[in-house]
């Protein structure tokens, strides 16, 4: 169901209408500008339009824009990131020179120790073996002798 309309009567109102007043181009003269010192409150300006109203209110410098920094066509960071691996790459590379350094030196020193172990053994070898041999020599049973004067009797 729908709710009851009531329906009033048209009263009868008295309706001014405004037409806004279009204004006229801007005036040939330029308005004056007054510059501020920064922090201070400017003086009050007037300016007297064609039609001849007045318009009175502060001179106000148009803003201006900050320059915009210039950004380099690479950033900052990705330059530090890639100088960065450049140089891990480089002591990756002196590390596996080291490394491989070191494993050559430790062969070379094992080397020389198994090459003096075989000179040493051989030698005590030819000592020991050699020293059982007869080399042409007499004989001599010093059980029974007797040693008088600095003189072996035999």
């Amino acid at each position: 169901m729908h709710p009851k309309r009531i329906r009033h009567a048209p009263a009868e109102r008295a309706v001014e209408v405004h037409q806004p007043t279009p204004l006229p181009p801007a005036a040939v003269h330029p308005a004056p500008v007054t510059h501020a010192q920064p922090g201070t409150v400017p003086a009050v300006a007037s300016v007297v339009l064609p039609d001849g109203r007045i318009v009175t209110g502060y001179a106000v410098e148009p803003a201006r824009p900050e320059p915009v920094a210039v950004k380099p066509v690479v950033s900052r960071t990705a330059v530090n990131v890639a100088l960065g691996g450049v140089g891990f790459l480089a002591v990756c590379g002196g590390l596996l020179l080291l490394t491989s350094f070191i494993a050559a030196l430790t062969a070379f020193i094992s080397q020389l120790i198994t090459l003096a172990a075989v000179i040493f053994g051989g030698w005590i070898a030819v000592q020991v073996l050699g020293a059982s041999g007869h080399k042409g020599g007499t004989t001599v049973n010093i059980r029974r002798a007797v040693i008088k004067r600095n003189h072996f009797h035999g």
